[in-house]
């Protein structure tokens, strides 16, 4: 583990809170985890037996249907962590993972930190502001899929990509169109609609790029009440 890797990890919700003396001994304790594009970190019911932090690449977290479709419930990448909740409760995991691109991962034993949180009541704090932010989220998506259309979603998706907040800019989208559908709840011909809706809103997306001719004005549609976005879209 380098340095830069310890930097990365004190980014993610569970080490940022945490004293410099028990980040530096949890640290001290994690492993470096390699996964290949496609591999299987872990599988909906497996024990959890780690906890993770993306230090380079990006991870989905999935459930699979009974029909054989997936519902893709999270993306992650570098300085965010993921397992908390299924670690702290010595469960098994709730989803299952999946490397979308080469990843390298933090990852830290399970047995470990419930171990630790006896003599370091810290940690469980940690672990609970952890689990509040994927709560929070999961409750996110929820609210978009209720309260926005498709192409709202993808406009507010596409602003929180920008690096700066107004004007013009290109992001570069961070992973397949597939795989952008299933994070906002869609399907890919849903979204290749949605991409064309928004050119009447100054985006014009090429392969992996996307360029936003106006941020503010694609934040004001991603916000617009969902009937006027309807009929805005007809």
């Amino acid at each position: 583990m380098t340095q830069s890797d310890k930097e990365i990890a004190r980014e993610a919700v569970l080490f940022a809170s945490l004293p410099d003396d028990l980040a530096e001994l949890v640290l001290g304790r994690a492993t470096i985890h390699t996964i290949d594009s496609g591999g299987m970190l872990f599988l909906h019911g497996d024990p959890a037996t780690y906890v993770y932090v993306v230090l380079d690449g990006w991870i989905k977290l999935f459930r699979s249907t009974s029909a054989g479709n997936e519902a893709v419930v999270g993306v992650f990448t570098k300085g965010q962590s993921f397992g908390e909740a299924a670690a702290f409760r010595g469960d098994v995991y709730p989803v299952g993972a999946e490397a979308v691109t080469d990843c390298r991962l933090l990852r830290v034993s399970a047995a470990y930190l419930l171990e630790t949180m006896v003599a370091r009541p810290e940690l469980c704090v940690a672990i609970l502001g952890a689990t509040f932010r994927h709560l929070h989220a999961l409750v996110a998506q929820i609210e978009q899929l209720k309260a926005q259309t498709g192409p709202q979603r993808v406009a507010e998706f596409l602003v929180e990509l920008c690096p700066v907040s107004e004007g013009a800019c290109t992001v570069t989208l961070p992973y397949d169109k597939a795989l952008i559908a299933g994070r906002l709840g869609m399907s890919p011909e849903s979204l290749s609609r949605a991409f064309a809706r928004l050119r009447q809103h100054g985006v014009i997306v090429n392969q992996y790029h996307a360029a936003i001719g106006d941020i503010e004005t694609l934040r004001d549609y991603a916000e617009t009440d969902r009937s006027e976005a309807w009929s805005r879209a007809q």
